[in-house]
């Protein structure tokens, strides 16, 4: 579960030292440190569950989200994810893992996410089509379909068969909210797709 400090101190008052057992708990690992001010209270949580907390609002996606769906063959062991007007790109490091937070417009930060429920915990993940959206616009701009198309099946190694299945109408929904000259030749190629 996650706790914050000053929950801790409300259930610890009583004692006449709530810092000096705040401090005992972590050296005896019954509280695990997430950020400052935020512990975990189990040491088998699982991380993806957490980033959320850790920095926020905030949710799950390019490189972590496109592993999880089994879009790019390569295992990701950091956990990425999307946050708006924050300015800057922010990386936490603690027992649970290694995370990482960008920006996405604040335009399109709340399309296409889901809320997933494990082990008595609720976390945010960008769908499929939201996670190539996101990862896309995080990656240096292409100027042409041909270029795009590289992109995704050779850079990104994305399987065409997969890349298929994906909803290419929440794709176009979406993508103008990006402004990005990535997003706009990635429509241009699902919309010629969708023509054949």
């Amino acid at each position: 579960m996650i706790v914050s400090a000053s929950m801790l101190y409300d259930q610890y008052q009583k004692y006449g030292d709530p810092a000096g057992k705040i401090m005992r708990m972590r050296k005896e690992g019954k509280i695990i440190p997430l950020t400052r001010g935020l512990y975990e209270t189990d040491p088998e949580a699982p991380g993806q569950c957490l980033a959320g907390a850790i920095y926020g609002p905030s949710y799950l996606s390019f490189d972590y989200a496109l592993s999880v769906y089994g879009l790019i063959p390569e295992a990701v062991y950091v956990y990425t994810s999307a946050t708006f007007e924050k300015k800057k790109k922010k990386e936490y490091v603690n027992k649970f893992g290694r995370y990482l937070y960008r920006d996405v417009p604040s335009e399109v930060y709340p399309m296409g996410i889901v809320i997933k429920d494990e082990d008595n915990y609720s976390y945010l993940i960008a769908t499929p089509e939201k996670s190539i959206c996101d990862k896309l616009y995080s990656m240096p701009p292409v100027t042409s379909v041909k270029d795009m198309k590289k992109m995704l099946f050779e850079d990104l190694r994305i399987d065409e068969d997969d890349f298929s299945r994906l909803n290419f109408d929440d794709i176009l929904q979406i993508g103008n909210g990006y402004h990005s000259n990535n997003l706009k030749y990635l429509m241009k190629y699902l919309k010629g797709e969708k023509c054949k």
